[in-house]
């Protein structure tokens, strides 16, 4: 309960003076005064040098505290408690914030502090101060230098206790190069950093020629330099910007295409637009995506480390195209976005809006009066020295008489007196002399004096010729401008672009991939590709090695495909995920495809046989098996990745499956022990998916077949390669054979066939078969030709010997699509 308490009463003579003030007048008055003190003193920049009170505050304290680059850094709060007790009488929050702006490098253009902790992110904030460390960044020396020559003029504090600088020597134009942003009553700043090479270049062309123009300017700096890169999309703004103080323009991500993964595109971000953190990206791009108004992306990823620095990676979903996508997040994300240029400043303690040209020259006035103050406060420093040194070199060419003056003198007063009537010396230089010490007395303390009162007497002359004439001031100026460029610049990091870049037909791509008619192949190495368009296979021209094409299925782009092993598995595979080969008019080259390991996962022993098309009411597929089982399956629209095609026995394998375009094909098998039978594909019922397939040829004990296909030429040839079964694979030397295949009657199924190759001495088996159309080479393993002999009309049966044997994995297969021979070796 809060206690009563009563009011004294007043005194006798206590009169009562009521003034009667206008509220609107006060309100005025008062609003005027906050107003003032937060542009003047808080939230816009001087033109000078670039930095707001708070910043000023902190450069200061901290080149008092000494914290300079060659020193140990110390913990931040302290320096914030120094500038917050001396100087800045506000929050340690907002020193704080301002102390870690200044050592971001993606804020500054040009850090002026040199942090030792986590000072944030883009997207975070920092520690707090008691856990960071601090200490001045090599630029801040420039900023602060010279500070105690009485180049700028000092002011007293808060509490008039202190001094502080109005403002610093600014030995870099902070202004343009590390810009700033602060939001005042009634207006605002916002002005982007550039290059300090560009400005520096701008700098010392404008003290050569005063009168240069704005187009004269913007050679040297043709547009800002954000500190974290990227784009900047159109130049119309900036020129406008710069010549007005008000502008707009875009700043762009600077992305690339890559492949991400061997199956899947992506789009790389490795520059963000100025303050844009990765974060604020990754949560619009998911917005986006959950309420599907961007489509085709699959994942993003931020993968930012300090080995590789920004790295957002942004995984495209197949059958979209990147580059579209990467337009609509241009539009739709903040990876682009608008800078708007607002120079204000303030000029003379008047906030002002500045074109390039007027913060070059505020900055160039500055500068010189820095310089002529500097020099004036150095001549007058090495006058006072020449003085008194003066008066040490009398005094040392008749020291005896000045030992002898001051030993005779009464006390200190009287010797001085006496030291200036007798050597004609100032009061200062008496002084000096009484308080030297003996060890000046010696010869060669002389000669270091003549030679230091030559020094002085050069250095003034030099000073005196810098302040009477303007030409050497300026070259002074410009002079120190370039090394100042040559110690703290660096490259340009942002791009400047006229237009966006992007061409028309880039513009006009569609986002996704339309269902186009395509062809897939699978080469004899495993490779799988699709091409760009619905043109057949040819018949031959100049193909590279390893691309021979053992099947070729049509389909879309869009579509899906089968992929049969020798396990009897049927694999789901879709056609997005395949690579695109390039335009090469009925000449397929798959060195641009992908393994098959990176589609499907095989098991030990297990091979890919063809490609499939999906289409249960078409003729379906044939197989055949190392048993000489034959079967003809229709695919079934099933949910699953993959399923069995056929039930096969134990020791059992599919050794050759055919996609069917007729359904009217030869069906063929051959054996080890070089028996051929064929027949058409009506004579075997189709089965279904669990089916175990009939009986397609009879094999003798111990043997098996050693290849099955079907084609539709039956004017075509059967190529048999024979050997010795005890040889190890890929070493077997023996014969080759070609011949017709209408050479072979047609059996029944289900019979041994006929022979098709009689052995030589040290042949007992047949380690390679094939028939189809006639082909005009063959390939061994590694992608060589081979030639093939003539054709035999069987004569007595036996091949003619080959120095290279054919390779099975690389044989010449017949397209199952066109009829026509698809591979040469």
């Amino acid at each position: 309960m809060a206690r009563r308490s009563t009011q004294p009463p007043l005194p006798e003579d206590f009169e009562e003076h009521i003034l009667d003030i206008d509220v609107g007048d006060e309100m005025r008055s008062s609003f005027l005064e906050y107003a003032y003190s937060v542009i003047y003193s808080r939230a816009l920049p001087d033109a000078r040098d670039g930095l707001k009170p708070v910043q000023r505050r902190i450069l200061h304290t901290m080149n008092d505290m000494g914290l300079r680059p060659d020193r140990g850094h110390v913990k931040s709060a302290r320096v914030v408690g120094e500038v917050m007790g001396r100087l800045h009488p506000h929050g340690d929050g907002a020193i704080y914030d301002a102390l870690v702006r200044m050592a971001q490098s993606w804020s500054m253009r040009l850090p002026m502090i040199d942090g030792h902790g986590n000072f944030g992110s883009p997207d975070d904030s920092p520690a707090a101060m008691r856990y960071t460390e601090c200490r001045m960044a090599p630029a801040a020396v420039a900023m602060t230098e010279s500070i105690g020559e009485d180049t700028v003029d000092f002011r007293p504090n808060y509490d008039s206790r202190e001094l502080e600088p109005s403002v610093l020597p600014a030995a870099i134009p902070n202004l343009i190069v590390n810009g700033t942003t602060g939001i005042a009553v009634g207006m605002a700043t916002n002005i982007a950093p550039h290059n300090l090479v560009e400005v520096v270049q701008a700098l010392r062309h404008l003290i050569k020629v005063p009168t240069a123009t704005l187009d004269d300017l913007m050679r040297f700096i043709p547009g800002p330099d954000l500190p974290t890169g990227g784009k900047i999309v159109g130049l119309d703004g900036i020129k406008d910007a710069y010549e007005t103080g008000r502008g707009v323009f875009k700043m762009r991500a600077t992305a690339r295409i890559e492949s991400v993964t061997p199956r899947r595109k992506g789009i790389v971000v490795t520059e963000l637009p100025y303050g844009v953190g990765t974060e604020k990206v990754m949560e619009r791009i998911k917005t986006l995506v959950q309420n599907k108004k961007l489509q085709g992306i699959s994942d993003i990823k931020d993968l930012t480390d300090r080995e590789h620095g920004l790295r957002l990676v942004i995984e495209v979903k197949n059958g979209f195209h990147p580059e579209a996508l990467l337009e609509q997040l241009y539009k739709q994300t903040p990876l682009e976005d608008s800078f708007g240029i607002n120079n204000v400043a303030l000029v003379d303690g008047q906030p002002r809006t500045l074109g390039l040209k007027q913060m070059l020259e505020v900055f160039l006035d500055h500068r010189f009066d820095v310089v002529r103050r500097r020099s004036v406060f150095r001549r007058k420093k090495a006058a006072d020295r020449l003085h008194l040194v003066d008066g040490l070199l009398i005094a040392i060419l008749d020291i005896d008489e000045v030992i002898q003056v001051i030993r005779s003198s009464e006390n200190a007063p009287a010797a001085k007196e006496r030291l200036m009537e007798i050597f004609e010396l100032s009061e200062i230089q008496a002084d000096f002399i009484l308080d030297m010490a003996l060890r000046r007395l010696t010869k060669f303390s002389r000669l270091e004096l003549e030679k230091e009162q030559e020094d002085l007497r050069r250095i003034i002359e030099e000073l005196d010729a810098i302040l009477n004439d303007e030409k050497l001031l300026r070259k002074v100026v410009s002079d120190e401008l370039a090394e100042v460029a040559k110690t703290y610049g660096n490259p340009r990091r942002t791009v400047l672009l006229e237009s966006s870049g992007a061409t028309a037909t880039a513009a006009a791509t569609p986002l996704e991939v339309a269902d186009d008619p395509c062809f897939v192949y699978l080469s004899s190495t495993g490779l799988l590709a699709r091409s760009s368009d619905a043109s057949p296979p040819g018949e031959g021209g100049g193909r590279a090695r390893h691309d021979v094409v053992m099947s070729a299925v049509r389909t879309s782009a869009r579509g899906e495909i089968g992929v049969i092993t020798s396990a009897g598995r049927l694999v789901k595979l879709g056609v997005l995920e395949l690579p695109t080969l390039p335009a090469t008019a009925n000449d397929p080259h798959l060195s641009g495809g992908l393994p098959l390991s990176e589609f499907l996962s095989l098991n030990p022993g297990e091979r890919v046989l063809c490609l499939a098309t999906l289409d249960p009411d078409g003729p379906g597929i044939a197989l055949g098996t190392k048993q000489g089982v034959v079967k003809r399956v229709n695919p079934e629209i099933l949910t699953r990745d993959e399923w069995e095609v056929i039930s096969l026995k134990d020791g059992d394998e599919v050794v050759g499956a055919v996609q069917l375009s007729t359904g009217n094909e030869t069906l063929c098998f051959v054996t080890s022990d070089a028996q051929l039978l064929h027949y058409t594909a009506d004579q075997v019922r189709p089965q279904g998916r669990t089916g175990g397939g009939i009986a397609g040829i009879r094999v003798a004990d111990k043997q098996q077949v050693i290849w099955f296909g079907a084609f539709n030429d039956t004017d075509g040839v059967v190529v048999t390669s024979a050997g010795a079964g005890s040889s190890l694979p890929g070493t077997e030397t023996g014969s080759v054979k070609v011949t017709p295949f209408s050479e072979y009657p047609s059996k029944g199924r289900a019979t041994g066939g006929v022979r098709c190759h009689r052995f030589l001495k040290g042949e007992d088996v047949l380690i390679f078969a094939w028939a189809g159309p006639d082909p005009a080479r063959a390939a061994a393993a590694s992608g060589a030709p081979i030639d093939l002999p003539e054709l035999d009309y069987r004569r007595d049966g036996s091949g003619l010997p080959i120095a290279q044997p054919i390779a099975a994995c690389a044989s010449p297969v017949a397209s199952q699509v066109t009829g026509t021979t698809a591979v040469e070796g």
